[in-house]
């Protein structure tokens, strides 16, 4: 048995040393986050392994967007699996601002002045579907001069070259050359744009290009890891495609969501090994954190250890 050990902080202590610390704290969650770290650190340093990561669109509209978007710049991650609202954040928020709030506002008189709430952050039409409209009419006319046909990743790289900004999570996919896939591409105001524009054009997305590439990618892959955000459909289409080998080597999810509902979201990886999602030898965590938290932590962390 290993002895519980204190935290030994002072002003000199990085976020590095930090959560190296929580490995040997034995503190709950803290613990869980330090493994997760490690398991990181081991994904990213093996330049044999496809790795995955995937996150839903909430933390795009929060500064956890600037996690991301370096998560990519420094091409950590293989893949990007997550859900069209990502490319609305994205997008919107390249051009337009987001504005603090809280939990607590009357979300009537909200409504009343144009202010949408999501959690404790406040987005005014005009920076959302206003903005998001307008941008959309000009860059799917742009693309369609070239492309009648595409997949969601290669329609996410045109876009991230179109917004061509730094702060983008999408401009960095692009740059990197990072496939951006998005299952559920019609979940959103991107998603509305592209059929609206497509009832007098014909224009297509064709998001078996997207599981082609996913198939070439896994069937090739000698070992592979996923940082997984939260749940629904990202995280399942990372999972999903990774039985193929024989289930993922590395997994750490991040969620706050209870397993007991039977949800997607709050099922932990032991429960993907029965499906033959996640290998029976892997090594996996669960870290019960809220992302907006944990995230900058790992990043941190990440920086400085490679």
């Amino acid at each position: 048995m290993e002895i519980i050990k204190d935290f030994r902080i002072d002003r000199k202590t990085s976020v590095g040393k930090l959560t190296k610390q929580m490995l040997e704290s034995g503190g709950f969650t803290a613990k869980k986050l330090g493994v997760g770290i490690e398991i990181l650190e081991k994904m990213i340093k093996n330049k044999e392994y496809l790795n995955f990561l995937s996150f839903p669109a909430d933390i795009v509209a929060t500064g956890t967007r600037g996690v991301l978007k370096e998560f990519i710049k420094e091409k950590w991650f293989d893949v990007v699996v997550t859900t069209c609202g990502t490319l609305d954040h994205d997008l919107a928020r390249s051009f337009k601002k987001y504005y603090h709030g809280s939990f607590e506002m009357d979300d009537k008189e909200l409504h009343k002045k144009g202010i949408n709430r999501l959690g404790n952050i406040l987005i005014p039409n005009e920076s959302y579907g206003t903005i998001i409209e307008k941008k959309m009419g000009n860059f799917l006319k742009r693309i369609y001069k070239k492309s009648k046909e595409i997949s969601t990743h290669e329609f996410c790289w045109k876009l991230g070259k179109f917004i061509g900004k730094e702060d983008s999570i999408l401009y960095w996919s692009y740059k990197r050359k990072v496939p951006m896939i998005v299952p559920g591409i019609t979940d959103g105001a991107v998603g509305y744009h592209i059929w609206q524009f497509a009832q007098d054009h014909d224009f297509k997305i064709n998001i078996l290009r997207d599981e082609k590439l996913l198939n070439d990618l896994v069937w090739n892959a000698k070992k592979s890891g996923a940082l997984i955000v939260g749940g629904g459909i990202s995280k399942h289409h990372v999972l999903w495609w990774n039985q193929f080998k024989k289930g993922l080597d590395y997994a750490v999810y991040i969620s706050t969501a209870v397993e007991w509902d039977g949800s997607l979201s709050g099922a932990r990886p032991r429960e993907a090994v029965s499906w033959g999602k996640i290998n029976r030898k892997a090594k996996f965590v669960t870290i019960e954190e809220d992302a907006t938290v944990a995230l900058p932590i790992i990043i941190s962390a990440l920086k400085e250890r490679l």
